[in-house]
């Protein structure tokens, strides 16, 4: 027992030495963990610290991008034809942390003091803005049985259904105001900017709200813009048109346009040239930096980049021509009665592939409405009638079916299969005449294309004989019209342009084949036309028709600035034809203005000046069932040296109309020769 007692004192006193150098090894410990800590901060604040500052930043500031103008579009010589009107508007940026609570006691303020359209307000968007009053909500659901157990989701949905069923006169028109106002309000994405009100917003409107801006918040007054046109709105029908912040951004497109960046109400193009050229036009939107405080609310904005106005297009088209173009081509149909359907022309460069003027109408015959249709030039595909024979000619010569100095057929009606075809001055064959090819075009021969047509079909024609040759000559032909634009897209710079309509070309129709020679079967768009005219003209160049100039800035005055980039000719393919076999062609085609045959059919144009070369035609067609003639015209000036082409069509006229096409020729010619070049800088 004493011995154990003795053991238990020298024990415990070794245990109390021991607790010193216990202690010391704890404060080694802990300050090698301290020498650690403050390493690994050192090193984190030095490697890492931009970047952790950079986090901090990135949630506490956000980038609210504002709209710029859009380009806008001048004609050849700098006149405006698409701007941009300031207006005023009343626009409210949604916050981070703004509820549905706050929307509508700001939607209620404002309404007292402005006044806004509720035309495009919907059932639902009036039941949300009336529910969005908790009191009002709270009471609805009193109203509605057996909704207690159910999801908040589900009895908000009934209780939507109850409000849009409710009498009209439960709602004031302020209410509807106010319920317009947070329609849109609620529609912005946070930190995002909506316009409330865009036009006509009056100076005392401006006054009152921004007297009650703080009671307001996120809402402001700022700028906004639309597009104006200072030569009229027929030019939309070329430059196409913009969506507003009422329309939004295009319902097919509204999801890619969202992930390129736009708001659901930023100005986008809709259509033709403002569709086609949009991210030219759109420019840079400005940046603003929003600084949150720790309630997430705004506590300043730091303006980081003033945006950039969209850069501008130059077209082709001169301004003052377009006009009277469009104004000749409206008067063409003005009492013309009967089944006609419309005029069409393009008028064009064809040594570069510019359109100088395009001008379209639609006429209903039923009521006699004309209706502005430029696009027809390119949309409305039309059956030509002898127009294209001088293609015709072209590929019977680079088949070689015909040579320059071997060209020579009788003009004599074409009977096979018991039908009866002929030229318009030989119905019954009393005037059979030999004509060359020059001369088959001067008096536009139908019996000489069809001929060609059985050539190229490798058919011997017997006078009454069945017509059997291959219907792979309907490609032969199609195949030599389409080298000169006709049936095939022009690769014109506007979007939705017809290639035409192709007639059935089986076993069954090969009598169609020598209507096709004739350009009696085949629809074409005047603007394939004028491509065709323009190849002729400019010695086998089929060249893609443009109506962008240039791409152009802005200078500092807000003027027409520098060329950015400019559109230069695209020349699609060329035509193999021999000088020679041009000659031919080119030949014919003076001849029908110019000829000496009795049978000429463009003679009436031999007083333009200077001098042209054209092929006109003249096509059966029928309307609803009625005979009608379709007139067109084909040409180009001057006839040595071609500077403009001009084609027109004019669908479905009465059966008596003989010389409409030319006369309108004349008118356009004049007009161009006016408003464009002058006659003395044609060399």
């Amino acid at each position: 027992m004493k011995i154990f007692k003795k053991r238990n004192k020298r024990t415990q006193k070794g245990k109390a030495a021991s607790l010193p150098f216990r202690i010391n090894i704890i404060f080694i410990i802990v300050g090698i963990l301290f020498v650690a800590l403050l390493t690994q901060l050192a090193y984190l604040q030095v490697m890492y610290g931009s970047k952790f500052k950079a986090e901090v930043n990135r949630s506490d500031t956000s980038v609210v991008n504002g709209n710029v103008q859009r380009g806008m579009i001048y004609d050849s010589t700098g006149h405006i034809l698409v701007g941009n009107s300031a207006h005023q508007a009343i626009i409210f940026t949604k916050g981070v942390n703004d509820l549905t609570t706050d929307l509508y006691r700001t939607a209620n303020r404002l309404s007292n003091y402005i006044t806004i359209s509720t035309a495009s307000l919907t059932k639902r968007q009036l039941a949300d803005y009336y529910l969005a009053d908790s009191n009002k909500l709270e009471a609805i659901e009193k109203k509605l049985p057996g909704v207690s157990g159910e999801s908040e989701d589900a009895q908000y949905t009934k209780a939507v259904d109850y409000v849009e069923k409710m009498p009209a006169s439960t709602f004031s028109h302020s209410m509807e105001v106010a319920a317009t106002i947070f329609a849109k309000m609620s529609g912005a994405y946070q930190l995002s900017t909506v316009n409330i009100k865009d036009s006509g917003v009056t100076q005392a409107e401006v006054a009152e709200v921004g007297e009650h801006l703080a009671d307001m918040p996120g809402v402001n007054v700022g700028t906004s813009w639309s597009r104006n046109y200072p030569s009229g709105r027929a030019i939309q029908g070329i430059t196409g048109t913009v969506s507003n912040e009422k329309t939004g951004l295009p319902s097919d497109r509204v999801n890619e346009l969202l992930a390129e960046g736009y708001s659901r109400n930023d100005s986008v193009g809709q259509s033709y040239l403002e569709r086609q050229y949009e991210p030219v036009l759109r420019g840079t939107k400005s940046q603003t930096q929003i600084v949150l405080n720790s309630d997430n609310e705004i506590k300043k904005e730091i303006k980081k980049y003033g945006g950039q106005k969209g850069d501008n297009l130059q077209l082709t088209i001169n301004a003052k021509f377009q006009k009277d173009l469009q104004s000749l081509v409206r008067s063409a149909e003005s009492g013309v009665g009967g089944n006609s359907t419309g005029t069409y022309a393009v008028v064009m460069n064809p040594n570069n592939g510019a359109i100088v003027g395009m001008g379209g109408v639609n006429r209903d015959p039923k009521t006699s409405k004309i209706t502005d249709n430029v696009l027809g030039t390119i949309n409305s595909s039309i059956v030509m009638g002898s127009v294209v024979k001088g293609a015709m000619v072209s590929g019977a010569l680079m088949d070689g079916v015909i040579t320059p100095t071997n060209s020579t057929l009788t003009d004599q009606p074409i009977t096979t299969g018991g039908v009866k075809k002929s030229s318009w001055f030989n119905h019954s064959g009393n005037a059979n005449i030999a004509v060359d090819a020059s001369g088959a075009l001067e008096v536009s021969s139908n019996s000489y294309m069809m001929q060609l047509a059985m050539k190229e079909g490798h058919f011997n024609y017997v006078e009454g004989g069945a017509l059997t040759m291959s219907p792979n000559v309907f490609n032969t032909m199609r195949g030599y019209f389409n080298q000169f634009g006709l049936g095939v897209d022009t690769g014109i710079d506007i979007p939705g342009e017809s290639t035409g309509l192709k007639g059935k070309s089986g076993r069954s129709h090969i009598g169609s084949a020598l209507d096709l020679a004739f350009g009696n079967y085949d629809a074409y768009t005047t603007m394939q036309v004028a491509q065709y005219m323009s190849t002729v003209a400019n010695g086998g160049y089929r060249i893609a028709p443009h109506v962008v100039q240039s791409i152009r800035g802005t200078t500092k005055t807000g003027q027409l600035g520098q060329v950015k980039d400019t559109v230069m000719p695209n020349v699609l393919n060329h035509i193999d034809m021999t000088a020679a076999q041009r000659a031919v062609v080119k030949r014919g085609l003076y001849d029908v203005v110019h000829g000496t045959n009795t049978y000429k059919t463009g003679g009436e144009l031999d007083s333009i000046k200077p001098e042209i070369s054209a092929k006109t035609g003249t096509a059966q067609t029928f309307y609803n069932g009625n005979e009608t003639v379709t007139l067109s015209l084909a040409s180009y000036a001057p006839s040595t040296n071609p500077q403009v082409v001009v084609a027109l069509a004019m669908p479905n006229l009465g059966v008596n109309a003989e010389s409409n096409n030319m006369q309108l020729a004349k008118l356009f010619y004049a007009a161009y020769w006016k408003d464009v070049q002058s006659t003395t800088t044609v060399k």
